[in-house]
């Protein structure tokens, strides 16, 4: 209807009615700031570009409290609470007692781990090692008492392993010695551009794995790595769900492989946290960018715009939850050596850093 409204207004009036509408448009953003509960108001009822968000969230919270219940491959709020006991243990100085607030739920998620046979096995391990050492370094207080005597009435792993082998914290000197200066990885950053043309040359799984797994070692809030990677090594579909995104268009089609940055929401049992996934997915995938770029391939990071049109499509085409948002794409192959890279001039170092005062 609006389409047909459009072309039956003559040309020579389109102009100012579009000035002035977007004057209209500036007047109620103003009068609708004024504070959260008219911003809200405004999202509501002229804007609805936060509609996917809000959904999201909701959904996420509600398969959250699901997979409480009915535990899956993993969980998050076990890796949450052994990643919280583990800041605990290396507190300095170290209480004697810490983490009673939550030390219950999360031997009540360990045990539900241990009864899942899919369950992965390493967090289970990293699960029980940690939580021995908590029981090994806290007095018996409160909701303590009854943690430890469920965690010792479950199926006990080994516990023979030398106190290097477990999974549990270490000290700052115990890391590999790294055998990278400055020189070295500032060229590396420098080598890894976004590369937009690439040769007609197939990409293999066993490289993307090994990038992933050195991905997989990038900071994440509380461990949660709410994130994961769905990829394609066929042209063909790669240039399919690169045009779910904008900026595309002219080079979509020579993409060899490709990855899909998907965040989950149901990580997260609060709104405050639903950032996080962008975050954690984007430390992520600038160590796999680097990565991928130390085994000969180079890549392109591909903007994900937060159009509904598209969201759509991509859920689609990938078999998304809801709750599962797209965070960016990228593109991989091996670089054609003729192809042109944009200069893009950084900002220096005088308009990066600000001092805090």
């Amino acid at each position: 209807m609006r389409s047909i409204v459009v072309k039956l207004i003559p040309h020579s009036l389109k102009e100012p009615l579009k000035g002035f509408l977007s004057q209209l448009s500036a007047k109620f953003m103003t009068i609708f700031s004024v504070n959260g509960v008219a911003s809200s108001i405004y999202y509501l009822v002229f804007n609805r570009s936060f509609a996917r968000e809000h959904r999201a969230a909701l959904l996420g919270k509600i398969a959250f409290q699901k997979k409480l219940s009915e535990i899956e491959d993993s969980s998050a709020l076990l890796r949450r609470n052994i990643h919280r006991l583990e800041k605990g243990l290396i507190m300095q100085p170290r209480r004697d007692v810490f983490a009673e607030g939550y030390i219950l739920e999360t031997v009540v998620v360990y045990q539900k781990a241990l009864g899942k046979n899919s369950f992965c096995q390493e967090e289970t391990r990293w699960a029980f090692d940690v939580l021995t050492s908590y029981f090994e370094a806290v007095k018996d207080e409160g909701r303590i008492v009854k943690a430890r005597e469920l965690f010792s009435q479950l199926s006990q792993l080994p516990n023979d392993k030398p106190e290097i082998d477990k999974s549990i914290p270490y000290s700052h000197e115990a890391l590999p010695e790294s055998t990278i200066g400055y020189e070295q990885i500032l060229a590396l950053f420098t080598r890894r551009r976004s590369v937009r043309w690439y040769q007609d040359k197939p990409v293999s799984k066993s490289l993307l794995e090994q990038a992933v797994n050195a991905s997989s070692l990038a900071p994440s809030a509380c461990n949660r790595q709410p994130f994961f990677y769905k990829y394609t090594t066929d042209p063909s579909i790669a240039a399919d769900v690169a045009k779910c995104a904008m900026g595309t268009v002219g080079f979509a089609e020579n993409l060899p492989a490709l990855f899909v940055v998907v965040g989950d929401l149901s990580n997260y049992p609060a709104e405050r946290d639903r950032h996080v996934i962008y975050i954690d997915a984007s430390l992520s995938a600038m160590q796999l960018m680097l990565a991928l770029e130390t085994l000969g391939l180079s890549s392109c990071p591909i903007n994900w715009p937060d159009i509904e049109g598209r969201e759509k499509m991509m859920q689609e085409k990938l078999g998304l939850n809801y709750y599962e948002r797209p965070v960016m794409l990228i593109a991989v192959g091996y670089a054609q050596p003729q192809g042109g890279i944009p200069f893009s001039q950084k900002k220096g170092t005088d308009l990066l850093l600000r001092e805090i005062k």
